[in-house]
């Protein structure tokens, strides 16, 4: 897949979808392209704040996602927490992994 140039939807002005962020939108299985320059997704993320400010769809609305950099393979990911410094963060394949045979009956098991 060749680097796609699109147009964000708020400003109008021109940024490119590269190889890289079209594969991890696969990989997540992402069906839409973004709609928004970097500039103007970072502006509407900072504009929402905590999180509990403007919701698409009420209660059911869009989780807020942070971007990451995988503690253990290295790849550009989103998690549903804001990272910290210090504690690892892994992508969705690599804590599958971390976690083990930890899934099973975690809960009550001494």
């Amino acid at each position: 897949m060749p680097d796609k140039t699109l147009t964000c939807r708020d400003c109008g002005s021109q940024f490119v979808f590269t190889q890289s962020e079209q594969d991890f939108y696969a990989q997540k299985g992402f069906s839409n392209e973004p709609s928004r320059c970097p500039e103007c997704r970072a502006a509407r993320k900072a504009s929402r704040g905590d999180g509990y400010g403007r919701s698409s769809g009420g209660m059911g609305g869009q989780r807020e996602m942070f971007p990451a950099v995988c503690s253990r393979c290295g790849k550009d990911t989103m998690v549903p927490f804001q990272p910290t410094s210090g504690k690892p963060v892994y992508c969705s394949d690599c804590f599958q992994i971390e976690r083990g045979g930890s899934s099973r009956g975690g809960y009550g098991r001494r």
